[in-house]
């Protein structure tokens, strides 16, 4: 896999409105340097379709990652949504399905899948609010439901929520659905791993857990923010990255882009991080895998 030249992380947001402060994208080149924030169409910020536009017009060889989850759990009982004869078969439908129950919210938005009579059972949607489904009969943990590539994040240290749970900061429930609306509109006109195959050349889109960049960029804790440039510049070190100018205070939804790009670079070459034991082909075309969990 060591034929890309970029690599692109894409940190997403979910949130409603045209354009988001949330939405941060940075590149780092395969010759080197360090990595670089591209700079949004607008001032106001990124729009969801400023990012589907760019990702449809990449240079020829960028591996992508997007901070978002690609499908929701399926294995654990049998469907996404199971007892209702409607549940989708596997991920694209799933993509299709959302995309087309939201067609009428703007901004790739997702509130019309959420308030669906039927999907609404299935999620958290606020403190104490949450659907007679979120939690299936014998369910493991009242965290929600998992899906295999979230388990195994869990047994290297990190600790991803649920695509469920629509509650808190920490959620990313509302970030993944819009992401699939994105995902939609991509499918077969840009590979997206492990739904797709492993092409041969060209670009290719995964998806990416920003808190796994930044373990190995050494911090450890369940803070895994960085929140100036000196401490994004410890982290690059650690990744064998130049560190990027200046000093100070810094976003950290760009500490997140600027750190996984350079992640992204360094680890894309281990043939086990594109082969992980749990990734079955059945698991690959329900729930997809985050690249970087074994």
């Amino acid at each position: 896999m060591s034929r890309f030249s970029h690599f692109l992380a894409v940190d997403w947001s979910g949130a409603k409105g045209p354009r988001q402060k949330g939405i941060a994208l940075a590149v780092a080149l395969a010759e080197g340097g360090p990595p670089m924030l591209v700079t949004p169409p607008d001032p106001k910020g990124w729009a969801r379709a400023d990012v589907a536009a760019l990702l449809l017009d990449l240079p020829g060889a960028t591996l992508v990652g997007l901070d978002l989850g690609l499908s929701l759990p399926f294995q654990d009982a049998g469907a996404f949504f199971p007892e209702w004869d409607a549940s989708p078969a596997d991920a694209r439908a799933l993509w299709a399905m959302i995309d087309a129950l939201c067609a009428d919210d703007p901004h790739l938005e997702a509130g019309s899948f959420l308030a669906h009579t039927e999907v609404a059972r299935y999620f958290r949607h606020g403190a104490g609010i949450e659907g007679d489904r979120f939690l299936l009969a014998g369910a493991a943990s009242r965290e929600g439901r998992f899906r295999v590539a979230e388990a195994a994040q869990r047994q290297q240290g990190v600790r991803p929520v649920s695509n469920f749970n629509l509650v808190g900061a920490a959620q990313v429930g509302k970030s993944s659905l819009t992401g699939m609306r994105m995902l939609n509109r991509l499918a077969g006109r840009v590979p997206i791993w492990p739904v797709d195959p492993l092409p041969g050349d060209g670009p290719l889109i995964t998806e990416i857990y920003t808190s796994m960049a930044a373990r190995l960029g050494g911090k450890k804790g369940t803070a895994t923010k960085l929140r100036s440039i000196e401490a994004l510049n410890d982290a690059l070190d650690a990744l064998g990255s130049p560190p990027v100018a200046g000093s100070g205070a810094i976003d950290d939804h760009a500490s997140d882009a600027l750190l996984t790009a350079a992640w992204l670079r360094k680890v894309h070459g281990n043939r086990d991080l594109w082969h992980p034991a749990a990734l079955t082909q059945e698991v690959a075309r329900t729930e997809g895998w985050t690249f970087g969990a074994l």
